[in-house]
């Protein structure tokens, strides 16, 4: 298993690689044609009739990607109020992984089975400035979807943890700390 593991982790790398690549490019992209956009509409007093088209398209594309980045390394929004009551490597946390875990997987289900009924749906239709498919502007959703769908099941196996991160370092954990009222005295000498 060690070594499944390991080429498991191995495959998750490099796609995640590539869709930063893809993110990057996708943003660049984005802030140069809508730069574009303001110089030939308030300079040149015309227009580019791709302009809108496109850069919907690449918001699309980063933030699907963005999201699947996110699962990656678990930066999706998380309440740690009860998590952090529990102790670290105890039952109950195991247990809340395993549901947040199993949660994210649902919503990469989601994404990947409703982004590809959409992509079909509109794949007859043509966007009408650059004449492709309006599936093009959606293709992301699934993708995201099924990238999310596996980065949840390397967690569940336990092929990644918390000290497999790509995009960020790992947080010190937060110590909640009870405070006994019987035990608090206050500055000045009163009780």
């Amino acid at each position: 298993m060690p070594t499944l593991a390991r080429v498991l982790r191995t495959i998750d790398t490099i796609i995640h690689k590539i869709l930063l690549i893809i993110a990057q490019l996708a943003l660049a992209a984005m802030i140069t044609i809508v730069c574009m956009t303001v110089y030939y509409r308030f300079v040149l007093n015309t227009g580019i009739i791709w302009a809108e088209e496109v850069p919907r398209t690449l918001v699309a594309l980063f933030a699907f990607i963005a999201c699947a980045m996110g699962v990656r390394d678990q930066l999706h929004i998380g309440i740690g109020v009860i998590y952090q009551r529990f102790p670290k490597g105890g039952k109950m946390r195991k247990a809340l992984d395993i549901l947040a875990y199993l949660s994210t997987m649902v919503v990469g289900y989601i994404m990947l089975v409703h982004g590809w009924r959409l992509c079909a749906q509109l794949g007859r239709f043509k966007m009408s400035a650059t004449g492709l498919p309006r599936s093009v502007q959606y293709i992301s959703l699934p993708l995201a979807g099924a990238i999310i769908m596996y980065d949840s099941l390397l967690y569940l196996l336990g092929v990644l943890n918390e000290d497999h991160l790509l995009y960020s370092e790992k947080e010190p954990e937060l110590e909640v700390l009870h405070v006994n009222k019987k035990d608090q005295t206050t500055k000045g000498g009163a009780e």
